[in-house]
């Protein structure tokens, strides 16, 4: 672990025009530098670089941030391996803490664990192809298959024969232990005679199984017999260095042409992957039957945003995978879905076409996940309103997990018009959704925070579930709760007029800052902000303000969390400067000449918005309501409510037209 004042020196060594630099062509522009941007293909300089504030943003494709990261996105490293690229670069010695003698073992262990997987994958090639039965055997099946040979040595495919200690007695002639091929999975010790060991994967062809950095880490067997009784296909079990639900067979490679393809194949198998790349298709993955994984999402998320799940045609089989589509659609990833023709699947379909017109079928054929879905399961409820109420609820539930509000609003148009129901009646039930998905990751986060325990410094935003990225879970006052942020981001240690209480109760006229302002009002109205990235900015202040703390930009800049520090970047990013009019003798007011007013404004503002959104909401209920007397009550609330939305409205100067 890279101790905290280590990744502070880091982070305020690294210039962040100086990091750019190394990959972009930067010409100096007033403050700031401007090049063409790395992460998309422009003609026309978008791409902003702020030495001053120590950030990038590209206003072309939106991407920004500081220096760890630039080197996060542009290099596809992790927030550890970022910290270090950088360290290296700046020449910053990195002492991490002494590892403790159990540690050392422990790193020992899993070395020894790659040194005889390692040995293992180049035992299984070579009986592949320099023994008798692996080339009567195996080699044959992978070419009845119709694996070409490059594509059989590029996945270092292999054979174990029938006998029960061939791999054993082969690692242990070379000098491995046996402590470690049990280790690794690769023998299995006798139950009742302790001194009797044989091949986990005796008797079948062999898929090494890589991580992402190339290493072999595990295995799969695939059975050639016939016989039901035994598995058609034998994985490696969990071991120090192979956990299955990390795992993606085919990212080691795959991962350069999902980069440069921005789309991620999911399939099911190894042969489905072998045989795309075969097909031409590289850039695809299979979770080797398990089901999918927030971990395996998050890895293929290091490298694109995008999602295209391949499946045959079997209904039942897409069904039991819903679960893990929502998972994706979580993660706010785009998914799309490819349905094979009479049963095929990647494999089989590959082998009966040219791969032309392979790449062409999966072209033309991928579909939205949303509408799939809705199409698949709307077929199933034979005009039964029972069915048809349940797919609604269904198909709303993960339309509710889509953290992104422009692309849940579409997904509900497309919904509405292929179910032929009012777009009002989703969105209220996807606003029901939402609030109680809202609340069980409240209830979570609270158990998790009474429960106790030390947490580690340096986060992996790809690795672990509390450091999800953050999204919104209501909008209804995003506008208004993004000003409040975006000014105290930009302006909140700014000293401004405040009126406090002497020791005798008398109003007196105090200095305080724009936080110290902003957070009263926010403490003052009892409403926490419903967009969560703001709702967790504005925590932020408030806890450190209680501390004594005065915030900043920077501290949101270099947030360890990658939502609330892209979020930073944005509003204090400013795509355009006024020029320097004074010396023409014309003077322009501008904002930060009048921050209070500003806040007073958009503090009132959101005020005024949340009337609306109470108002809105009685009048609903008074739609539905049938009881006079409930009526009633509502009719008083939305009287007193009106009153103080004109009270607002006044201080806003606006006009309410009766």
């Amino acid at each position: 672990m890279i101790p905290k004042e280590t990744v502070d020196l880091i982070i305020d060594s690294s210039r962040i025009d100086e990091v750019v630099g190394e990959f972009v062509a930067l010409k100096k522009r007033g403050a700031s530098m401007i090049g063409l941007c790395p992460f998309h293909n422009e003609k026309t300089p978008s791409f902003n670089v702020s030495p001053a504030r120590g950030i990038y943003k590209c206003f072309g494709c939106g991407k920004g941030g500081n220096s760890v990261n630039f080197v996060m996105e542009h290099e596809h490293l992790s927030y550890p391996e970022a910290l270090r690229w950088l360290a290296k670069k700046y020449n910053i010695e990195i002492h991490e803490e002494k590892k403790t003698d159990e540690q050392q073992q422990r790193d020992n262990e899993r070395e020894s664990l790659f040194l005889v997987s390692g040995f293992a994958q180049k035992h299984y090639s070579k009986n592949l192809h320099e023994t008798e039965e692996g080339k009567a055997v195996g080699l044959s099946y992978f070419r009845e298959r119709g694996f070409r040979q490059d594509i059989i040595e590029k996945f270092q495919l292999g054979y174990s024969p029938e006998t029960w200690r061939d791999l054993t007695d082969a690692a242990l002639a070379a000098g491995y232990k046996i402590e470690y091929l049990v280790k690794a999975g690769l023998t299995i010790q006798n139950e009742e005679n302790k001194d009797k060991y044989f091949d986990r994967f005796h008797g079948r062809v062999i898929f090494p199984i890589h991580n992402a950095s190339g290493r072999v880490i595990g295995f799969g067997g695939r059975t050639l017999k016939t016989d039901k009784k035994v598995a058609k296909y034998i994985n490696s079990p969990e071991t120090e260095i192979y956990h299955k639900s990390n795992v993606l067979y085919g990212l080691y490679f795959a991962k350069k042409q999902i980069i440069q393809d921005d789309v991620c194949y999911l399939v099911e198998g190894y042969t489905d992957v072998t045989s795309m790349h075969q097909a031409g298709i590289e850039n695809v993955v299979a979770s080797s039957g398990t089901s999918l994984t927030v971990e395996q999402i998050r890895l293929i998320r290091r490298y694109t945003n995008n999602i295209t799940i391949l499946y045959d045609g079997d209904p039942a089989g897409i069904k039991a995978s819903f679960r893990g589509i929502d998972l994706i659609l979580e993660e706010g990833m785009n998914v799309r879905v490819l349905l094979f023709p009479d049963n095929d699947d990647p494999d089989s379909y590959s082998k009966k076409v040219s791969n032309e017109e392979f790449k062409s079928f999966i072209k033309e054929n991928t579909k939205d996940f949303i509408a799939f879905k809705t199409e698949l399961l709307f077929a199933d409820t034979q005009n039964d309103p029972i069915k048809k109420a349940g797919l609604i609820h269904d198909i709303v539930n993960s339309i509710a997990l889509i953290p992104d509000a422009i692309t849940r609003s579409v997904y509900v148009k497309d919904c509405s018009r292929i179910l032929d129901i009012e777009e009002q009646t989703l969105l209220n039930e996807l606003n029901k959704q939402r609030r109680k998905n809202h609340d069980k990751k409240a209830t979570a986060v609270t158990k998790t925070e009474t429960s106790g325990g030390e947490e580690s410094f340096i986060p992996d935003s790809t690795a672990k579930p509390s450091e999800q990225p953050l999204v919104e879970q209501k909008t209804r006052t995003e506008y208004q709760e993004r000003e409040i942020i975006r000014l105290l981001l930009n302006y909140g240690t700014s000293p401004v007029p405040m009126k406090g209480q002497d020791e005798e109760g008398n109003v007196e006229e105090i200095e305080g800052t724009l936080a110290d302002f902003l957070v009263i009002e926010s403490e003052h109205e009892q409403y926490p902000f419903e967009t969560e990235v703001y709702r967790r900015i504005m925590e932020e202040y408030i806890k450190h303000h209680h501390e004594g703390v005065a915030l900043d930009y920077n501290y949101f800049i270099h947030h360890p969390e990658k939502m609330l520090s892209e979020v930073a970047v944005d509003f204090v990013s400013i795509p355009y400067q006024l020029s320097n009019w004074d010396k023409h003798f014309i003077y322009v007011t501008v904002e930060a000449q009048n921050i209070l007013k500003a806040a007073q404004q958009a503090s009132n503002a959101l005020h005024l918005r949340r009337l609306e959104v109470m108002i809105n909401d009685i009048q609903a209920e008074l739609r539905e309501s049938k009881d006079v007397d409930e009526q009633l009550i509502l009719i008083q609330k939305q009287k007193s409510l009106i009153e103080a939305k004109m009270e607002f409205s006044k201080r806003l100067g606006r006009v309410i037209l009766k």
